[in-house]
């Protein structure tokens, strides 16, 4: 199996993470989970969409984010007249070469921050699917990479928010995990009053890494071993959002993958070479509920998406103790590799 080349890669993990942790909660006062969430989306390769009400912080926690790493940003204002060639750019004629010459879009960046993405057409929002999936944009048949690292950071409004588009289908199994930030704490919104009333903390934001840092990290996070019992957990999770009757469209192979590489983040991220159940546990409704479509009868039930999750991760059996130790080759048991019943989140 693949491993860390020492243990100084994942201390210098931890480290770099701690740093970069750091400084977005230096901005975005009393969420420590949302950030941990951002940073484990971050080092999973995937993309990450922020939904919540106007004003709790949505795109101040994505720039900070971006702030933090001395990387390529560029931030996209979804608005209704917004066309889909200002997203991946376009060919223009050049008088002077008699040939038609590239002009990139603002998806050329290492971070993109798509701000109030469902403001945008279906049409103008699909111009994102490429990208996100395979990191490269195609323009009149020619094909151009795009640089490493590379991360959409969405934000949106809720759907039943006056002048909004939902997201298409396909964008949104794109997006490895959703995250709803919430309104502060009154302690929380006390500080942030002190904080932001006089100045903007994102003025005084320096970079505490590098883009070159992140893709080792993100190399190493590559490396954490996932158990072959704690894979056939992540499968049948997904596997029971596709027979659930309150569900109409369950979960795809690609949240399967989404799932088990934001595991393998998480463990990295506690200071561990091994992804346990209880990685998947906690990271399965920020990725699978954004994906799944109720039933007409479990919405007039107000039955949610997230709350289908719940049920699911209460009835899916867990692997052993026992179970998880032989997946890592180990033998016997090792109480310390996870739960042997479902917690409750």
């Amino acid at each position: 199996m693949t491993t860390y080349d020492d243990r100084a890669s994942l201390t210098d993990l931890t480290a770099t993470v701690e740093r970069v942790r750091s400084s977005v909660e230096g901005v975005i006062e009393g969420k420590p989970e949302v950030v941990r969430l951002s940073l484990t989306v971050l080092l999973a390769e995937g993309h990450l969409l922020i939904e919540d009400v106007p004003g709790v912080g949505k795109t101040m926690l994505a720039k900070a984010l971006a702030r933090s790493i001395d990387c390529s940003v560029r931030r996209i204002q979804f608005t209704p007249d917004l066309l889909p060639s200002d997203i991946t750019g376009v060919s223009i004629w050049d008088q002077q070469r008699r040939d038609f010459e590239f002009k990139p879009g603002a998806i050329f960046a290492q971070i993109v921050i798509g701000d109030e993405i469902n403001r945008a057409s279906p049409k103008t929002q699909s111009a994102l699917l490429e990208s996100m999936e395979e990191r490269q944009v195609t323009i009149d048949g020619q094909s151009y990479e795009l640089p490493s690292p590379f991360m959409v950071v969405a934000t949106q409004n809720p759907v039943e928010m006056e002048g909004t588009y939902p997201l298409p289908e396909a964008q949104r199994d794109r997006f490895m995990a959703r995250v709803s930030i919430g309104y502060p704490s009154p302690e929380a919104e006390l500080q942030m009053l002190d904080v932001h009333g006089g100045v903007n903390p994102l003025d005084d934001l320096q970079p505490v890494a590098h883009a070159h840092e992140v893709v080792k990290l993100i190399e190493a996070v590559r490396g954490v071993h996932v158990a072959d019992t704690v894979r056939r957990y992540a499968v049948d999770l997904v596997a029971a959002t596709r027979t659930h009757p309150d569900l109409r469209l369950g979960a795809s192979p690609r949240a399967t993958l989404h799932l088990l590489r934001a595991a393998k983040a998480s463990a990295a991220l506690s200071g561990r070479e091994y992804a346990l159940p209880d990685d998947v546990q906690a990271l399965a409704v920020a990725v699978l509920a954004h994906r799944l479509l109720p039933t007409a009868q479990a919405q007039l039930n107000r039955r949610t998406a997230e709350q289908v999750v719940q049920e699911i991760l209460q009835q899916t059996p867990v692997p052993t103790a026992s179970q998880q130790a032989g997946g890592l080759g180990l033998g016997g048991t090792a109480p310390e590799f996870g739960r042997q019943q479902p917690r409750r989140l």
